[in-house]
């Protein structure tokens, strides 16, 4: 149930906000090993004019760029998994943006259980009713 924040630089593109969005949801699937039925992405576009890097702007440079920031339960995650995701991400993002500048910045941010949640429940409750249900 990870929630993935993805700042895309450019205008507005909802074709290419789904396919970060499935690409992004497709990986950490895969690699975080993420239950993509509760992953949330949410994607915002920023003006090339108005995202810097070095003190000069994108639109400047003519690259583009990404910052993803992942929210996941704290120890859920090897430093492995987590290496191969911000590689793999990286990757998946050079495709989809035209002349990707390497200052594209990926965050998990790892999170304890039972200061995280949705549906108005934690983590850590949902890990001991599956606990109880187990026993």
């Amino acid at each position: 149930m990870p929630l993935l924040e993805v700042k895309l630089s450019g205008a507005p593109d909802a074709a290419l906000a789904a396919t970060v969005a499935a690409t992004l949801n497709e990986l950490t699937a895969r690699i975080l090993r993420k239950d993509p039925r509760v992953t949330a992405v949410a994607v915002a576009f920023i003006p090339a004019e108005h995202w810097f890097v070095g003190g000069q702007a994108l639109a400047a440079k003519k690259r583009s760029s990404f910052s993803l920031d992942i929210q996941v339960v704290d120890g859920t995650n090897t430093k492995d998994e987590k290496a191969a995701y911000l590689d793999a991400v990286f990757a998946a993002m050079a495709t989809l943006l035209p002349d990707l500048d390497p200052e594209s910045y990926i965050l998990v941010r790892e999170v304890k259980a039972d200061a995280y949640g949705y549906g108005g429940r934690t983590q850590e409750s949902r890990y001991v009713e599956r606990k109880l249900k187990a026993a």
